[in-house]
C-alpha cells in the first residue's frame, strides 16, 4: 500500500466514486523545495525577523528571546505538547523527569490572543453564515444526497451479510484456546470418533470449510468496503507520512547548520570573555575566602579576648564582643563545621558573665553600703560602678536594684548597731558581758547618754542616705544616658526613613560617616582590634573612615575589603593590647556608649523599662529612708519599753521631739516624700507624754485647790513677768531666773491689760500651767489636738472644783474654814474671769497650730467660757443672796417710830459698808455698782413688803415722814462708799399708792 515519494493520491475527476466532490491541488505545492526550518522564536519588536543563517547580534542578543531563554529542547518544542502515556514514558525515559513536567515560558513579545482578536471577523462573516445555513436547509447539495443514499444502502447491504456470521465471531473475548469456544466453532461431535475416515465425515469436514471460507470472505468484503469509503483518508494519512519524513530531514540539516554556527560562535565570542570572567569570579572567591578565614581566625580569638575583658572587669566590652562574634556566626559564618559549638559555649559564656555581673554588684552593693562616709568620696569606684550598671541594662538583668535593696537593709541594722557598741564602749557603768541584747543595754543608759547615741545614730544615716542617694544618682545617669541614646537612635532611624520615602532613589542625602561605621563596621573593629578595649578599635576605624572619605572616598571591594584591610591591620594577636589609664578607660566607655547601644539595639531594655528604672530608683531611695526610720523607731521602742520616755520632763521630751523631727524633716528633704513611721512613733510616745503631762498637772492642781484657803495672794515679780510676755503677743515660757539681792518686791495685784486681777496662789500656778501646755504645742505640733483636749480637761476641772470648794462650801471641810465670806466669794469670781481672759488668747494660740480640718476641736473653748461665765453668774447671785437674806431678818423687825434714824436701818448700812470693804478692792468698779445695784433692788422689795405690812403709805403723815427720814439715811450712807457716789438709788418706788 506504500506509495512511492510524492506520488498523488488518485482522486476521482468530476464526481468520485463515493458521490463527494474533491478541490484539485495546485500541482507545485505536491513537491516543495527543503528549506530550512522556520524560526519559532518571536520576531524582535522592531525590525524584521532574522533567520538562522543569519550572524548572532552581540548587542542585541541579550534583548531578545532565543533557544536557550528555553527550559525544554527542541523536540519537546516541536512535538504535540498533549503526548499520550506511552510517548510520555518514551521521551521520561530518554531525557528524564524533568522533560514532562517542565513548562515553557511564554514570549514576552508574542500578544495574548483572546476571543476578542476575532470578533471583528465574527461580525463580518455572521450574516452570511446564516444565509447559508438557511440555504443548506431548504435546498441540500445533490452530491451530498448521492452519498448520503450510497452510503446507507451499502451500509445496509453489508449489515445483512455480516448478520449471516455467527455472533460468536464478533465477541471481544473471542479466543479460540477456550475449549469451549473451540467446541462451538469447530463442532467435532458431527465427526465420527471412532477413527478413520468414512465418506459422512469427509463431507462434514468440506461443508465447515467452506462454511468458515464463506464466513471469511463476508468479512474480507466488508472490510474492503470500510478500506474503500475511507481510501481517500488513508492515503492522506500516508502521504502526510512522507511530508514529514521531508520536514525532519530539513530540520536535521537545519540543526546541524545552526550546531555549527553556534559551536563557531562559543569559539569565537563566549570562551574568552567566559574565560576571563571566570577568572575574576575565581579571584574574587578567593578574596572572600581569604577574608572568611581572617574573621574564623578572628572570631576563634574572641575566647581569650573575652577572658582577658573579664579580668580587667570589662563586661560590657566583653559582652559586646560576644554578643558580635554571635552575630557574625549566624550571618557570615553559619554553617562551618568548625565552629558548630562556638555558640553555644558563648551562650553559656553570657551566663557566666551574668552570674559574675550580679556577684560583683552584690560585692560592690556590700563594700560601698558598709563602709564609713566620713574620710572617703561619697561614691566609690564610679567608673567600676558606671561599667557594671551598664552591663546589666544590656543583658535585661532589671533586678538588680532588689540586690541593692536588700543590701541595704542589712547595712541599716549594722549602723544601729555599732552605733550602740561605740556609746556602750564609753559608758564604764554597763557590763556587756552581763548585759548582752542592745535594747537592755540602751536602757541601762541615762537619758543623756540615749540622747546622744540617738543623735549619733540620726547623723549615722544621714550620712548613709546621703551615700545611697549619691550611688543612686550615677545608676540613674547612667539609665538616663541610656535612654537618651535610644531616642537619638529611633529618632535617626525615623529620619532616615522619611528621607527614604520622600525622596527618589539616588537622591537621600547619605548619614553619616560615624553611624555608618557604628551600624555596619563595628563588628570587625571589635572582633580584628590588637587592644584591650573596644572603645580605641572604634575610634581608629572611625579615623580610618573619616581619611579615606577626606582623600576622595575611594570605592570598595564589594567582597569585603575594607574589612579585610581592617583585619590586616588589626593583626591575628586580639588579646596582645596593654592596660588602660582610668582616665583613658572612662573616655573608652563613653566614646562606645553609642556603639554599644546601636550593636545590641535588640538586647537593650525598652524605653518603657528604661524608665520603669528610673522611678524604681527613686523608689529605692525612698525605701531607704523608710528603713532608716523603721531603725530608729526599734531605737525609739526598745528605750520606751520600760516607760522611760512617759516620764522624762518636758524639756527632755522637747528635745526628744525636736531631733526626730529634725532627722525626719532632713529625711524628706533628702529623698523628696514624707515618712510616717518615725512620726507615728513619736505620736505615740507623745500621747502617753501628754496623758502623763497631764495627769502630773491635773493631780498638781487638785492639791493646790484642795489646798487653797482663798485668801487673796502676792503676785511675785515673776509671775507678772510672765503675764507682760502673754500681753506681747508670745506664749513662752521665759526662763527662771534665780533669786537675786536686787530682786523686785511681790505686788499685790496682777496687772492685765491695764486691770488689776486680785487672785490666790492656785490661779497663779495654774496660769503657768496653761502656758506649759502652750509651748509643749509650740515644742511639739503632732500633738496639738490631744493637748487641746487635756487643757480643756484641766480648765473644767478647775471650775468644776472651785465651785464645789466656794460655792458648794467644800473648803470648810477640805481646808477648815470657819465660813465661806463674800470676800472668799468676790475673790474666786475674780479668778475665774482671769481664766476667762485667757481663753480666747490660748484659743487664738491653738488654732494656729491646728489644720483647718481641725478646727471643730475649737468648740471645746466655748463650752468652756459659758461654763465659766456661768460660775461667775452664780457667785454674783449668791452675794446678792447673802445681802438678800440679811435684809429680810433686819427689816422683818422693822417698826416706824422713834428715834430716827432707826436701828434696823443703821444695822443695813452696817452690812453694806461691810461688803462694799470686802468686794471694793477685789471686784472692779462696774462690777461693784452692778453688784449694789442688784443689792438694792432686793433690799427695796424687802422694805416695800415690810412698810406695806405694817400699813405705811405715802400720805404725807407721821408714819411717812419717820420713813423717809430712814430712806435718806440709808441713801446717804450707800452713796458715801467709794464708786457709788453716782449710784442711783431710785428710793422712791417702795411706797404704796395712797388709797
Amino acid at each position: 500500500m506504500a506509495s512511492s515519494h510524492g506520488s498523488p493520491v488518485p482522486r476521482a475527476s468530476g464526481g468520485g466514486r463515493d458521490g463527494i466532490y474533491h478541490k484539485e491541488r495546485d500541482p507545485s505545492s505536491r513537491c516543495r523545495p527543503v528549506r530550512s526550518l522556520p524560526d519559532v522564536c518571536p520576531k524582535e519588536p522592531t525590525g524584521e525577523g532574522r533567520g538562522l543563517c543569519e550572524g548572532p547580534s552581540v548587542v542585541a542578543e541579550h534583548d531578545r528571546w532565543t533557544v536557550y531563554s528555553s527550559k525544554v529542547n527542541l523536540p519537546a518544542a516541536l512535538n504535540d505538547p498533549r503526548l499520550a502515556k506511552r510517548e510520555s514514558d518514551f521521551f521520561t525515559k530518554t531525557w528524564g523527569l524533568d522533560f514532562a513536567e517542565t513548562d515553557v515560558m511564554p514570549s514576552f513579545y508574542l500578544p495574548n490572543i483572546t476571543r476578542e482578536h476575532f470578533s471583528p471577523y465574527l461580525q463580518e462573516m455572521a450574516q452570511r453564515e446564516r444565509i447559508h445555513e438557511r440555504c443548506k436547509t431548504i435546498c441540500p447539495n445533490k452530491d451530498d444526497v448521492d452519498a448520503v443514499s450510497s452510503i446507507t444502502t451499502n451500509h445496509e447491504k453489508s449489515r445483512a451479510e455480516l448478520e449471516q456470521v455467527p455472533k460468536i465471531f464478533m465477541k471481544p473475548d473471542f479466543a479460540l484456546d477456550d475449549p469451549a469456544t473451540f467446541n462451538t466453532v469447530l463442532p467435532w461431535s458431527h465427526f465420527n470418533s471412532a477413527g478413520g475416515k468414512s465418506s459422512s465425515d469427509v463431507a462434514s469436514s468440506r461443508l465447515l470449510q467452506e462454511k468458515l471460507s464463506h464466513y471469511l470472505d463476508v468479512v474480507e468484503v466488508s472490510i474492503a468496503r470500510q478500506i474503500s469509503l475511507r481510501s481517500e483518508a488513508f492515503f492522506h494519512a500516508m502521504s502526510s507520512q512522507h511530508e514529514l519524513q521531508d520536514r525532519l530531514q530539513e530540520t536535521q540539516r537545519a540543526v546541524a547548520v545552526l550546531r555549527g554556527r553556534t559551536a563557531a560562535m562559543d569559539r569565537v565570542m563566549c570562551q574568552g570573555p567566559l574565560r576571563a570572567l571566570r577568572t575574576a569570579l575565581t579571584r574574587n572567591n578567593c578574596v572572600k575566602l581569604h577574608n572568611k578565614l581572617k574573621l574564623m581566625a578572628a572570631v576563634h580569638q574572641t575566647q581569650p579576648t573575652v577572658q582577658l575583658l573579664l579580668s580587667t572587669s570589662e563586661f560590657v566590652g566583653a559582652l559586646e564582643l560576644i554578643a558580635t562574634t554571635k552575630e557574625v556566626l549566624q550571618q557570615e559564618l553559619q554553617g562551618i563545621h568548625s565552629f558548630r559549638h562556638l555558640g553555644s559555649q558563648l551562650c553559656e559564656l553570657e551566663k557566666l558573665i551574668d552570674k559574675m555581673m550580679v556577684e560583683d554588684f552584690s560585692m560592690y552593693a556590700r563594700s560601698d553600703l558598709s563602709r564609713s562616709l566620713k574620710d572617703e568620696p561619697q561614691v566609690l569606684e564610679k567608673e567600676r560602678l558606671e561599667s557594671l550598671v551598664f552591663g546589666l541594662l544590656r543583658q535585661r538583668k532589671l533586678d538588680f536594684l532588689d540586690i541593692y535593696s536588700d543590701e541595704m537593709i542589712v547595712a541599716a541594722k549594722g549602723i544601729v548597731t555599732q552605733c550602740v557598741v561605740d556609746s556602750v564602749s564609753q559608758i564604764e557603768e554597763i557590763d556587756t558581758e552581763v548585759v548582752t541584747k542592745l535594747a537592755d543595754q540602751m536602757r541601762l543608759m541615762t537619758f543623756p547618754q540615749w540622747f546622744e547615741l540617738l543623735q549619733s545614730v540620726f547623723s549615722s544615716f544621714l550620712l548613709f542616705l546621703q551615700k545611697i542617694k549619691a550611688t543612686l544618682n550615677v545608676i540613674r545617669n547612667v539609665v538616663l544616658e541610656v535612654l537618651d541614646s535610644n531616642q537619638k537612635t529611633r529618632l535617626l532611624e525615623q529620619s532616615t526613613a522619611a528621607a527614604v520615602c520622600s525622596g527618589a532613589p539616588g537622591q537621600v542625602a547619605a548619614p553619616s560617616p560615624a553611624p555608618q561605621l557604628l551600624q555596619g563596621e563595628a563588628e570587625l573593629a571589635y572582633l580584628t582590634h590588637e587592644g584591650l578595649f573596644i572603645s580605641d578599635a572604634l575610634n581608629e576605624a572611625q579615623q580610618q573612615q573619616q581619611a579615606a572619605l577626606a582623600g576622595g572616598g575611594a570605592t570598595q571591594d564589594p567582597s569585603g575589603g575594607a574589612g579585610a584591610s581592617r583585619l590586616q591591620a588589626a593583626g591575628s594577636d586580639s588579646a596582645s593590647g596593654t592596660t588602660e589609664s582610668s582616665s583613658s578607660r572612662e573616655q573608652g566607655f563613653h566614646t562606645a556608649g553609642g556603639a554599644t547601644i546601636t550593636s545590641g539595639e535588640d538586647m537593650m531594655p525598652t524605653e518603657l523599662e528604661l524608665g520603669r528604672v528610673a522611678n524604681n530608683i527613686q523608689e529605692l531611695l525612698c525605701t531607704a529612708s523608710d528603713v532608716s526610720h523603721d531603725r530608729c523607731v526599734k531605737v525609739l521602742m526598745a528605750r520606751a519599753k520600760d516607760g522611760s520616755l512617759e516620764r522624762l520632763s518636758s524639756a527632755e521630751f522637747v528635745c526628744l521631739s525636736q531631733a526626730v523631727e529634725g532627722f525626719v524633716r532632713d529625711t524628706e528633704e533628702l529623698c523628696c516624700r514624707r515618712s510616717v513611721s518615725l512620726r507615728g512613733a513619736l505620736q505615740s510616745q507623745a500621747n502617753r507624754f501628754v496623758h502623763r503631762f497631764h495627769e502630773e498637772r491635773k493631780t498638781k492642781l487638785s492639791l493646790l485647790l484642795d489646798n487653797e484657803r482663798w485668801k487673796q495672794a502676792e503676785v511675785p515679780a515673776e509671775f507678772q513677768d510672765l503675764v507682760n510676755s502673754i500681753a506681747d503677743g508670745r506664749i513662752t515660757l521665759p526662763e527662771r531666773k534665780t533669786p537675786g539681792p536686787d530682786d523686785r518686791k511681790p505686788s499685790e495685784f496682777l496687772l492685765v491689760d491695764g486691770q488689776k486681777y486680785a487672785v490666790v496662789g492656785t490661779v497663779l500656778l495654774l496660769i503657768r500651767i496653761f502656758l506649759e501646755y502652750c509651748q509643749c504645742v509650740n515644742d511639739i505640733p503632732s500633738i496639738t489636738t490631744d493637748m487641746l483636749t487635756r487643757l480643756s480637761d484641766l480648765l473644767k476641772h478647775f471650775n468644776s472644783r472651785s465651785c464645789q470648794l466656794v460655792l458648794g462650801a467644800g473648803a470648810l471641810q477640805v481646808v477648815g474654814l470657819k465660813t465661806i465670806t463674800t470676800k472668799n466669794l468676790a475673790l474666786a469670781s475674780r479668778c475665774l474671769q482671769l481664766v476667762v481672759h485667757y481663753i480666747p488668747v490660748i484659743r487664738a494660740h491653738f488654732e494656729t497650730k491646728l489644720q483647718p480640718k481641725q478646727y471643730s476641736v475649737l468648740r471645746h473653748f466655748d463650752h468652756i467660757t459659758k461654763d465659766y461665765n456661768d460660775h461667775i453668774a452664780e457667785i454674783s447671785a449668791k452675794l446678792v443672796a447673802i445681802m438678800d437674806s440679811l435684809f429680810e431678818k433686819a427689816l422683818s423687825k422693822y417698826e416706824v417710830k422713834a428715834p430716827m434714824p432707826s436701828a434696823c436701818f443703821r444695822n443695813v448700812c452696817k452690812q453694806m459698808s461691810k461688803m462694799h470693804e470686802a468686794i471694793y478692792e477685789l471686784l472692779p468698779e462696774e462690777q461693784t455698782q452692778m453688784l449694789f445695784l442688784r443689792i438694792n433692788a432686793s433690799f427695796k422689795m424687802h422694805l416695800k413688803r415690810q412698810l406695806a405690812r405694817l400699813g405705811v403709805v405715802n400720805d404725807g403723815g407721821p408714819q411717812h415722814g419717820l420713813v423717809v427720814v430712814d430712806v435718806a439715811f440709808y441713801t446717804e450712807n450707800v452713796q458715801a462708799l467709794r464708786s457709788l457716789e453716782r449710784l442711783d438709788l431710785n428710793m422712791a418706788e417702795i411706797w404704796e399708792q395712797k388709797r
